[in-house]
């Protein structure tokens, strides 16, 4: 099981709303936790005795996969002259660079090579995400304090 699986297998217990839940497989063992902060993740990489995955879940979760396919389609069809900035980590969004201070970019606002866009925390640590073209910000793809995964888009740009 590779990083890619692991995180997509976060995220979809993150938004299914379960409390816990194991998988074993091979030599991969992972319990993933969710309580009041949805950060409690635990991976260890053991041997184990059964040749079979097993998975276990506390509560049910096959119907949080199927809205994730249309909000992924949707701004590409439209938006495709424009310049997609996508997140280069995975991490929690912030629009601000702290509660009390105004937000880096709203619709509309000139951008330029090197800008400060937005800060995506992971682990911690507040990283500055920068634009890497000049243009226009048309659009806001996510909402403040929210979860992002490495590659998704975060802005729309138009680079006229």
């Amino acid at each position: 099981m590779d990083l890619k699986e692991i995180q997509n297998l976060i995220k979809f217990v993150a938004k299914s709303g379960a409390s816990e839940v194991k998988l074993e497989m091979d030599d991969v063992k992972i319990t993933i936790r969710t309580g009041s902060d949805n950060e409690t993740t635990i991976v260890q990489q053991v041997p184990v005795q059964a040749a079979a995955p097993v998975v276990q879940q506390q509560a049910a979760a096959p119907v949080a996969a199927a809205p994730e396919a249309p909000a992924a389609t949707a701004p590409t069809t439209d938006d495709s002259k424009y310049i997609t900035v996508k997140s280069p980590i995975i991490g929690t969004f912030y629009r601000k660079p702290a509660p009390d201070k105004p937000v880096f970019v709203e619709v509309g606002t000139e951008i330029k090579e090197g800008d400060v866009l937005c800060v995506i925390e992971a682990m911690k640590l507040f990283n500055e995400i920068e634009s890497e073209v000049s243009g226009k910000i048309v659009k806001v793809l996510v909402d403040d304090s929210s979860p992002v995964e490495f590659d998704q888009p975060l802005f729309l740009v138009d680079p006229s």
